[in-house]
């Protein structure tokens, strides 16, 4: 299979300046979106070097990549680990990165920035995720959420603190539990997805999703074409009040024979 991807980032209407940042590779089968945290903290310095720290490590460990991808086609349960691996040590260093920037510059003390990697490989994909952007799996017209979030709120959620309703109107939604470069080390979520000609992957920050009541909300963009899809997207989110940066990524397998 081969990929079609489109990526679009817009300031929204109410902030003036964009911390989020993405990438598209199609080269690498590497995919990412980063929503930077730290306002006047240079938040959009975090995202931009944790994007292009990534980019950079996803290249050097190209060998070790194939190698696990190699493995995993063939069934043997290592691969899967090492490609979870080389991808969980691309997040760590660019959060090692960034947490170093902040400590050696005064003013860009206390960003950070969400990361949701997808690095693709034929038919299997794997994800690395910190905070809250998201990662979704459109198949045959379903929507799955494949990555969680890092907030506080979803941890007391978890925890059955509150209840779902209560999730749904709490303060701090926004609230972060995880992000890449607030401390030296953070604790990244990988996992494997099996893929088939057709799906399609959206990775997107809260800018987009926080306008999303439910999956099924997004269906009628999502069966558009790739860049009508996306930029309808944007407009979606700016049209429910754009209160903050908007980054939207879609990702289709289109069969070789097509």
């Amino acid at each position: 299979m081969r990929t079609i991807s489109v990526g679009v980032s817009d300031t929204g209407r109410k902030r003036a300046i964009n911390e989020d940042s993405y990438l598209t590779d199609d080269e690498q089968g590497l995919y990412v979106v980063a929503d930077g945290v730290g306002g006047h903290n240079k938040g959009e310095i975090a995202s931009r070097e944790a994007i292009e720290h990534i980019g950079n490590w996803v290249a050097a460990a190209r060998n070790q990549i194939e190698a696990g991808f190699a493995r995993n086609a063939r069934g043997e349960d290592l691969g899967i680990y090492d490609v979870r691996r080389a991808l969980e040590s691309g997040v760590q260093q660019a959060c090692y990165m960034v947490n170093s920037m902040a400590d050696q510059d005064p003013t860009k003390r206390g960003m950070s920035t969400t990361v949701s990697a997808l690095l693709i490989r034929e038919s299997f994909a794997f994800v690395a995720h910190v905070g809250d952007s998201r990662v979704y799996r459109v198949r045959d017209g379903e929507v799955l959420p494949i990555t969680e979030d890092h907030t506080l709120v979803n941890y007391k959620l978890k925890q059955g603190l509150i209840t779902e309703e209560e999730a749904l109107h709490a303060k701090g939604k926004n609230v972060i539990t995880r992000a890449v470069g607030h401390k030296d080390y953070v604790e990244v979520d990988t996992l494997p997805i099996p893929l088939f000609p057709g799906d399609r992957l959206v990775l997107c920050s809260d800018g987009l999703h926080g306008y999303i009541e439910t999956p099924e909300h997004m269906r009628y963009f999502l069966d558009m074409e790739v860049e009508d899809a996306v930029l309808e997207a944007i407009k979606f989110a700016n049209d429910r009040g754009g209160k903050d940066n908007i980054t939207a990524l879609m990702v289709e397998l289109v069969d070789d024979d097509e």
